[in-house]
């Protein structure tokens, strides 16, 4: 073999490891990314009940509920409202009017199963997309 033929077989066998690697790469970013969402959002959009999401906003006033180790509660942006049920340890700065993220998947378009709920005493700490959806929905109470 020419070592002009031994240069294009070297360079062809790289690109179809590099596209190999890279769509591995890609495949696992899909797998494991975990997209955030609005009460309002959910309304707008089908999302697969197996796939892991977020969802953010206020908890809704005189909406939670004790059952047991079951916590259900409300989460609201002013404009939409999606119920949350919960079985664990909540943050102790979980409370109504407070700012709360919680991790899971939808049971259907109403409801959400809860696998981790993170909370914040302050507008300040909060994600940067439950801020907007929060000042977009006219709820926003910081500066």
């Amino acid at each position: 073999m020419k070592p002009k033929h031994q240069r294009l077989l070297f360079i062809t066998v790289s690109m179809m490891f590099l596209c190999a690697a890279t769509l591995l790469t890609l495949r696992a970013f899909r797998d494991n990314l975990v997209f955030f969402y609005s009460p309002s959002d959910l309304t707008h959009q089908a999302i697969p009940p197996d796939r892991t999401i977020r969802i953010g906003g206020l908890v809704a006033a005189g909406s939670i509920a004790h059952s047991g180790q079951r916590i259900t509660f409300v989460i609201t942006d002013g404009t939409a409202n999606i119920s949350v049920a919960y079985e664990g340890m909540l943050p102790s700065l979980f409370r109504e009017g407070q700012g709360v993220v919680a991790e899971g998947h939808l049971a259907d378009p109403a409801h959400f199963l809860a696998n981790t709920i993170l909370a914040k005493h302050d507008e300040k700490y909060m994600p940067r997309e439950v801020v907007d959806a929060l000042k977009r929905s006219g709820q926003w109470r910081g500066q």
